[in-house]
């Protein structure tokens, strides 16, 4: 395997670990208070949005050519922590 293929392995095993943190984090959000509850659902479609915006960016990893890697490589890895920032934060306000 590459180190092109390792690096996109790596980084979709982490973008699904993040999914399934967010789920078990979801179904935490749906059993708070009614008023929070509006919060945390709004919150959590920003972070699956995120989400979104990370696996498109792991598409464009996987079409890069080997003149444009390095780059997508930068903002794929701003985009996951991006994401993972925005997860931590809505955990830390559960």
């Amino acid at each position: 395997m590459s180190k092109r293929d390792e690096y996109i392995e790596k980084m979709k095993l982490q973008l699904d670990e993040l999914d399934a943190k967010m789920d078990k984090l979801e179904a935490k959000a749906k059993v708070a208070k009614d008023d929070m509850r509006a919060k945390y659902k709004e919150e959590m479609a920003m972070l699956r949005e995120k989400s979104k915006l990370a696996k498109g960016k792991l598409q464009e990893v996987k079409a890069a050519g080997e003149d444009k890697w390095e780059s997508v490589v930068t903002e794929m890895e701003k985009v996951r922590d991006a994401v993972i920032h925005s997860y931590n934060y809505f955990k830390s306000q559960l």
